[in-house]
């Protein structure tokens, strides 16, 4: 079955007479195809109301390009539970106070999980739309949920370049029969492999603070589990769009697996700096609870995602970590 966009949606590519951006975005909402299904319609032009403001897509700033030799920190994990820890933990330490991000390498989850995970979320995304509509809903009450912008309706802002499915936690629990048969396998393998990575990221934290290292734990801020997983198809107009405007995170912290296509940019500055995609590591980002809680001694930094033009997708698998919901 082919992708037929309703009529009313002809609005997505008219000029500035007629254009209604409420009805454009409507019409776009119940095809319940995503951004996935535009690019399979064969769409050469983007709806205009995912056209962002030239100085939000602008890839850097001219006036800082002295500062190109900045890179996102990488910290090596090896052995962090015995003689590398104090090691281990001021890398932390340094990172979350100057950078609020860090890659983390050597941290023992298996490459194939990782790869496994990433292929999952093509594999979701990229198969038949009639298949995916199953989970299309905007009620943030649903555990498991297929959407493009969680906020399309409402927000007036631009819309990002993006399709997403999400998956809400307590606790780490969920039911697996819930999940999309699609990747339901490596959706339990992958939150298994997070679970126990909290658990190291919330005493190697905790200690970088100089606390207790059962600090975090202690006072439930990293309880609620949300894992969002995006799928960034490759766009015709690369340089009018972003796959995320910039923006920081409100949670405690969260744990990033990109694919091999990167994209990610993390503020420095006036500077846009790159996050190159390294095999089998993942990137920490501190949010904006996590500042509030270290009184600005951690920092919550602006960061976004460009999109492709290679015909390749970019992916992305965030898992966010929050207080325990009352």
């Amino acid at each position: 079955m082919e992708l037929m966009i309703p009529s009313a949606a002809d609005s997505f590519l008219q000029d500035e007479s007629g254009y209604d951006k409420g009805e454009a975005v409507k019409a776009f909402d119940e095809t319940k195809a995503g951004v996935k299904g535009l690019v399979d319609s064969g769409v050469t032009k983007i709806p205009r109301f995912f056209i962002h403001p030239p100085e939000d897509v602008q890839k850097s700033s001219p006036e800082s390009s002295h500062l190109g030799s900045l890179h996102v920190p990488v910290i090596n994990f090896e052995h962090c539970e015995s003689y590398r820890r104090s090691e281990v933990v001021n890398e932390i330490r340094k990172a979350s106070e100057i950078w609020g991000f860090f890659q983390m390498v050597g941290h023992g989850i298996p490459v194939s999980v990782l790869d496994d995970m990433l292929a999952g979320v093509r594999r979701f995304h990229e198969q038949h739309r009639d298949v995916k509509m199953e989970f299309y809903s905007r009620d943030r009450k649903q555990p498991v949920r297929f959407f493009c912008n969680g906020d399309l309706l409402v927000n007036r802002a631009p819309a990002n370049w993006r399709d997403t499915i999400a998956f809400d936690f307590q606790d780490g629990k969920l039911d697996p029969e819930l999940f999309p048969e699609t990747f339901r396998e490596e959706v339990s393998q992958y939150i298994r492999h997070m679970i126990q990575m909290k658990k190291t990221l919330s005493e190697l934290i905790s200690e970088a603070l100089g606390l207790p290292s059962d600090y975090l734990s202690s006072i439930e801020c990293m309880e609620t589990e949300s894992l969002v997983c995006h799928y960034y198809p490759a766009c015709p107009e690369p340089d009018l769009t972003l796959g995320a405007t910039k923006h920081r995170d409100p949670s405690l912290m969260t744990i990033l697996l990109q694919d091999n296509m990167g994209g990610l940019q993390v503020r420095n500055q006036t500077q846009w700096v790159d996050v190159p995609p390294l095999q089998g590591a993942l990137v920490v980002n501190i949010g904006d609870f996590m500042q509030l809680i270290t009184n600005d001694k951690f920092k919550s930094v602006e960061h976004r995602v460009l999109v492709g033009q290679e015909g390749i997708p970019n992916i992305g698998s965030m898992l966010f970590l929050s207080e325990r919901s009352k």
